[in-house]
């Protein structure tokens, strides 16, 4: 089975968006819409969380943090650039009456992938960020420390377009340039889902490993979908999970549902993300149930079989 490694380097991340929630009530309003706990996160880091339907289904995956001086603070949300459009209308939605405004903010995402490569970005961020969802900011921007894909550090530099107009010529004379489907290559390869159109409402935040990754709180009290999440973690034994596979086949698409040859009839999972790899096949990521992990052939409808590749983060073994 071939493994995967991650070349060195910065690259622009377009599948990516950005919404702002600021005002007075705007943490307070993102605590009670999303999976984790908004209330305690600081400037200095940043945190996974979910928004869910009342159903306790994922419309969204995001990345947040916080911005700006205490009297102008922002919460920020990265998202898919997909998606953007209609969380923000959503969320609008469930304003009413708090002093919070949703805007869509125009800033550069960048992927640095490696340790030598953060290494260099001293000139704009002196210290570096030392663990996963540890975050530092300059007039340069934020620079977050990412969950790491196995063998490779991982960050994302986030810049006003200003900003970017300035660094650019240097970052391009001086860094190796990366295509984008290598950062979300190592995403998947790091375990970290994204929900896209394909998969919206598809999946409870558990099914994708969300609070293995730190990306719900289960002790910050009500959003939407909060029972049903709830009721998953502290009742119901979690049957299905989020796996790492290799599959033959170069053009996997999220959403893709996968089969058992014990049941032909019955999707038993689904692939989340999908990129190709560097040997013409597909690395997936791909939410399925537990029990058709051991001795069974799981395969695309095409035929396609998926090898399951271990996690680079432990599963629990007891559900």
């Amino acid at each position: 089975m071939s493994s995967t490694s991650f070349s060195s380097g910065i690259c622009k991340l377009s599948q990516f968006a950005l919404i702002s929630a600021s005002g007075a009530d705007a943490t307070i309003f993102l605590h009670s819409q999303l999976t984790n706990d908004i209330k305690s996160l600081d400037t200095n880091h940043a945190c996974l969380a979910g928004y869910c339907t009342p159903k306790g289904r994922l419309l969204t995956s995001l990345l947040v943090w916080k911005s700006g001086a205490s009297d102008q603070e922002q919460v920020m949300l990265e998202l898919p650039a997909e998606l953007q459009e209609s969380v923000q209308k959503r969320l609008h939605m469930f304003v009413m009456r708090a002093q919070v405004k949703l805007n869509t903010q125009t800033k550069i995402i960048l992927g640095v992938l490696g340790n030598a490569t953060a290494a260099q970005l001293t000139e704009w961020f002196p210290e570096l960020p030392n663990e996963p969802y540890a975050m530092v900011n300059s007039e340069a921007g934020n620079l977050i420390r990412l969950a790491d894909a196995p063998g490779i550090a991982r960050y994302q530099w986030i810049m006003s377009i200003d900003a970017f107009e300035q660094i650019w010529p240097t970052i391009n004379s001086r860094f190796s340039i990366l295509p984008e489907s290598t950062w979300l290559l190592s995403d998947i390869h790091a375990g970290i889902p994204h929900i896209g159109l394909a998969t919206q409402e598809k999946f409870v935040p558990q099914m994708i490993n969300y609070e293995l990754i730190g990306g719900i709180n289960f002790k910050k009290g009500c959003y939407p979908g909060q029972e049903i999440v709830a009721r998953s973690h502290y009742l119901g034994k979690q049957k299905r999970r989020m796996v790492l596979a290799q599959i033959d086949y170069p053009t996997v698409q999220s959403g893709a549902e996968v089969f058992s040859n014990d049941d032909e009839t019955q999707p038993c999972g689904m692939v989340v993300n999908a990129q190709p790899n560097l040997h013409g096949g597909s690395d997936c990521l791909i939410e399925i149930k537990t029990a058709y992990l051991d001795d069974t052939t799981v395969h695309l409808n095409s035929g396609a079989v998926c090898r399951w590749l271990p996690m680079p983060y432990p599963l629990p073994t007891e559900e």
